[in-house]
């Protein structure tokens, strides 16, 4: 088992509560994983989320899960996407302050990967890993080649067409888990699989 450890640090907005899970050695990358949508029950503790989060401490990197704002112990309150940018820009800054210039991935479910495509337009990242994200309910911006996206087929929040619309211009190649729904009810071993097996093939 990895180490967890409980933090909350000061932002522009106040406070910004998360958890880290480290791996046994020192850490060789920064993962930073981001949760769906607060408005309808996201938080940190989601369990696609906690998969994401620890698949990636297993795989060496200092793994940080998070509440965004007004959600848990986080100050403020929900902002549509734009401040939740923020909360994620801190949440980096202050891993590379505990950890240094590690290659940095980010990492996001639903709403959270619709935030971290916007993060990663300010933000030099290594790879993208997005599951299930808000593509329709928000305007996602390009993604760079190289990300890695999953999605389930039969997806009630998000739909696959939504997602292949937006990805077919950018030739971005999609995971689809048949018969998987946005919450990937009993799939989330397959989520850890096809994570790890991409890391695994292509470092850091």
């Amino acid at each position: 088992m990895h180490a967890q450890q409980r933090f909350l640090i000061e932002a522009a907005n106040g406070d910004i509560e998360g958890c880290m899970h480290l791996p046994h050695e020192s850490p060789r990358a920064i993962a930073v994983v981001a949760h769906p949508l607060p408005t309808m029950g996201g938080t940190m503790d989601n369990k696609v989320v906690t998969t994401l989060a620890k698949t990636f401490a297993e795989l060496g990197f200092a793994a940080l899960r998070f509440n965004f704002r007004g959600v848990g112990a986080s100050t403020g309150e929900f902002d549509e996407g734009d401040g939740e940018v923020e909360d994620v820009l801190a949440v980096v800054r202050h891993a590379h302050r505990e950890y240094g210039e590690l290659p940095l991935i980010l990492s996001g479910f639903s709403f959270g990967g619709y935030v971290q495509a916007r993060a990663a337009l300010q933000l030099h990242a290594y790879k993208l890993v997005l599951v299930a994200p808000a593509v329709g309910r928000y305007a996602m911006p390009p993604v760079p080649q190289g990300t890695l996206l999953v999605h389930g087929e039969r997806d009630e929040v998000i739909p696959l067409r939504d997602v292949l619309d937006w990805a077919r211009p950018q030739h971005l190649p999609i995971v689809v888990l048949p018969q998987a729904d946005h919450f990937f009810h009993g799939r989330l071993g397959q989520i850890k699989d096809i994570v790890r097996n991409h890391f695994i093939g292509c470092g850091p």
